[in-house]
Parts: structure tokens; C-alpha cells; sequence
């Protein structure tokens, strides 16, 4: 019985050891110096813009990434490679209900589900969720000091934002917005 408690002791201690090894953080974006900026295609050219983040965290065991939940305020969608009345028009198309449909749906939510890698390169698993439909996205998040960075590129459709894809109208022609767009993130903790 002696023998008994004494290993179960031991495993106790040890248990206890290794936890305070480990060191599990949230860290927290500062969302005044993070950005997210987009790039959407079309036949004739592209636009460009930011959105703003409306909070983010990023989860660390020990300098390893190992999760993060970031909430988009899609109200702020923003053209930047416009202006005047054709900023205003663009902008306020890309909040309707043909695309993103603020009004509805005002934020975007992207949570990690895996993440492997080490030394600041990473992979990310993430479930993306626009206009209440969640998509599973991957991605390569490099961090930095206080800096993670990463790509995306978006299918729209999968979140039923149809409006000017070739893959569900036909004769487009020149009109057409081509289904994925981009996102590049740069997020400061």
C-alpha cells in the first residue's frame, strides 16, 4: 500500500511539473494597428479595399501557435482604389444583400480548428463563417515578434454571394466578377 501511494505521489509531482512548464496564452489584436485588406476580380480589372476588425485573439502554448478567433465588423468594408461617387456606389453594393448583406449580417467570424508548425511558420485549419454559413479555409500564418501574417483567397459563392459569377449566369461577358477574392492579414498583439 506504502509502494502504492509513493508512485501515486510521484505522478502527482511529476504531473504538476510539466504543467507549469507550460505556459497557455491569449494574446490580444490590437485592432488599431491590425489590418485585413481585400482584392476581388473581375473580367475587366480588380478593386481593392480593408475591413476592420472588431476583436481578436491569438493562443500560445509557450512561443507556439496553437489557435485563434478573429470577428470581422463587415459594416466596414472599404474600397480604397476609388473614390467619389464610384467609391460610394461600390461600397455600398458590397454591403447589400447581393454580396455581404451587412444589414443582416453584420460580422464575419473566423476560428481556428488546427494549427501545426513551429518556429513561427505555420498552418492554419480555420472554420470561416459569412452570412451565416460556416466553410472550412487554410492557410499559412508566418508570426514574427509581435506580428502574424497571412493569405487567404476565398471562394465567395461558398457563402451564397452569387451576384456577377460566371459559374451561376450566363452571358456575363465583360461583367463578370470572378468567385474568389483575397484577403491579406496583418495582425500586430
Amino acid at each position: 500500500m506504502k509502494n502504492r501511494n509513493s508512485k501515486i505521489a510521484m505522478l502527482l509531482i511529476l504531473a504538476i511539473s510539466l504543467m507549469s512548464f507550460t505556459t497557455l496564452t491569449k494574446k490580444t489584436v490590437d485592432i488599431e494597428k491590425s489590418k485585413v485588406n481585400w482584392k476581388g476580380y473581375k473580367v475587366t480589372g480588380q478593386h481593392q479595399g480593408t475591413i476592420n476588425i472588431k476583436n481578436g485573439t491569438l493562443s500560445f502554448d509557450g512561443e507556439t501557435l496553437t489557435g485563434g478567433t478573429f470577428v470581422m465588423d463587415m459594416t466596414s468594408i472599404n474600397t480604397t482604389d476609388l473614390e467619389g461617387k464610384y467609391k460610394g456606389k461600390l461600397d455600398g453594393h458590397l454591403k447589400s444583400a447581393d454580396f455581404f448583406g451587412v444589414e443582416k449580417f453584420p460580422t464575419a467570424l473566423l476560428e481556428f480548428i488546427n494549427v501545426s508548425g513551429k518556429d513561427g511558420s505555420y498552418k492554419v485549419k480555420a472554420n470561416l463563417t459569412i452570412k451565416e454559413t460556416t466553410k472550412t479555409v487554410e492557410f499559412s500564418m508566418s508570426i514574427k515578434e509581435n506580428t502574424a501574417t497571412a493569405s487567404l483567397e476565398i471562394d465567395r459563392t461558398e457563402y451564397d454571394i452569387k451576384y456577377g459569377s460566371s459559374s451561376f449566369f450566363d452571358d456575363l461577358k465583360d461583367k463578370a466578377i470572378y468567385d474568389n477574392f483575397d484577403l491579406n492579414v496583418s495582425l500586430t498583439f
